[in-house]
């Protein structure tokens, strides 16, 4: 066997230990110790094999972790952009870990790897290197990804001046990174009724599909008042129409709200301007709670405003046209709290900011079945939940409904 050879091998065995948990998790063999060994070992290769080995696995860590980021391309009627657009992922990784190439020096790239992890390509932030570590021994706070790093990287500074024994004390300092807890989460003192729905994306916005959505979602809110809940939650754009323009739906779902609180996703036209929401309907009346963050390139063009209106107009068919609310939205149900967060927005730190107990999360995965994604917005949301201590209720349309801790 060459060398190349043996260091794209090498390359790729790192990508495998680098995204293990999100398989095992997949798969259902999720292990804290597994977990545990294989992000020690991902992390570790990446601070020791060769160079050309780094750039081989930031590729395939690309290809692993985000492959099925191309399939919803087929939907904006450009299909044939999705393996130019996994490739592409490929190679956004392979950059994005190439500053751990420039040197062989295992402390140096563990310097690096700390930067990158408060690195995120346009904006894409589901690159979480502490992620390894959610369901493991090990803890998630930055303080703890520095501790790791340092552990497996300074053994190699002291090779040449220690012998054997001292040269591994380092190791010591993984006491420090161990899980030692997080903040309380608790369960909300409400009966939430959590909706998960499987409506195929190139089914849900055809005409056909609209009176049978209905009439389930109709079901549904029935079922829940029926078994006694307080709350049911629908999953985003369970509603696949501009809310705000059918008045008769809206008279209806406030009968019903009479009787329980519906939290359900659907569109929203204002102004000339489209926004990706949140209806509340409570008590006769309803509330609106608009999307903080979009997803990058599903919902906004991160790039120069001179290319964003040719991009989304070539590949989007005008549809990256969703604009924002200016802060996070709250709102009391029975007295109790919630904060607002559609899809994407439950991975990301601004949601979680501010005081934050009970979160009620929508999604609309169905633009990338099948697929791991489902698995690694789980990965994410309990990996914020459990730093902010926080509980999410999640309704999700083809996989990830469930409570979140």
């Amino acid at each position: 066997m060459n060398r190349i050879t043996k260091d794209i091998l090498l390359g790729i065995t790192t990508a495998l230990f680098f995204s293990a948990f999100i398989y095992f998790e997949y798969f259902g063999l999720t292990s804290k110790l597994l977990n545990t060994i294989f992000g020690l070992l991902g992390i570790s290769m990446m601070l020791y094999i060769p160079k050309r080995s780094v750039l081989v696995a930031g590729f395939f860590i690309g290809l692993l972790w985000f492959y099925w980021i191309g399939y919803s391309f087929k939907y904006q009627g450009v299909g044939y952009m999705e393996p130019i657009v996994t490739i592409g992922f490929g190679f956004v990784y392979l950059l994005f870990f190439a500053p751990l190439a420039f040197t062989n020096n295992a402390l140096i790239r563990a310097l690096f790897l700390f930067g990158l992890s408060y690195f995120y390509p346009f904006n894409w932030n589901w690159m979480q290197i502490e992620l390894l570590f959610v369901n493991s021994y090990i803890g998630v706070y930055k303080y703890q990804l520095i501790l790791v790093l340092l552990a497996l990287s300074l053994p190699s500074l002291l090779a040449k001046n220690s012998n054997k024994v001292y040269r591994y004390l380092p190791l010591l300092l993984l006491i420090g990174a161990i899980n030692y807890g997080y903040p309380p989460q608790h369960e909300a003192p409400l009966k939430i009724k959590l909706v998960a729905t499987d409506i195929k994306q190139e089914y849900k916005w055809t005409r056909e599909a609209l009176e049978p959505t209905v009439y389930m979602v109709f079901t549904e809110i029935q079922h829940a008042i029926n078994e006694g809940y307080d709350v049911v939650v629908l999953p985003e754009s369970v509603f696949p129409l501009f809310m705000n323009q059918t008045p008769k739906l809206i008279e209806q779902l406030q009968k019903f709200s009479q009787k329980i609180t519906i939290v359900a996703g659907s569109l929203l036209k204002e102004d000339g301007k489209n926004y990706n929401v949140t209806y509340i309907f409570d008590k006769g009346s309803y509330k609106v709670a608009k999307k903080l963050v979009l997803v990058p390139f599903g919902e906004y063009i991160p790039l120069p405003k001179f290319a964003q209106k040719f991009i989304n107009d070539t590949f989007f068919s005008g549809a990256s046209d969703f604009v924002t609310a200016k802060e996070p939205t709250d709102f009391l149900i029975k007295g109790v709290k919630f904060r607002n967060a559609i899809c994407y927005e439950a991975t990301t730190p601004q949601l979680f900011k501010g005081d934050v107990k009970y979160m009620i999360a929508i999604s609309n995965n169905a633009w990338f079945a099948p697929s791991i994604e489902p698995t690694i917005q789980k990965l994410l949301m309990e990996y914020y939940a459990r730093k902010n201590g926080v509980t999410i209720y999640h309704a999700a349309n083809y996989k990830g409904t469930g409570i979140i801790q």
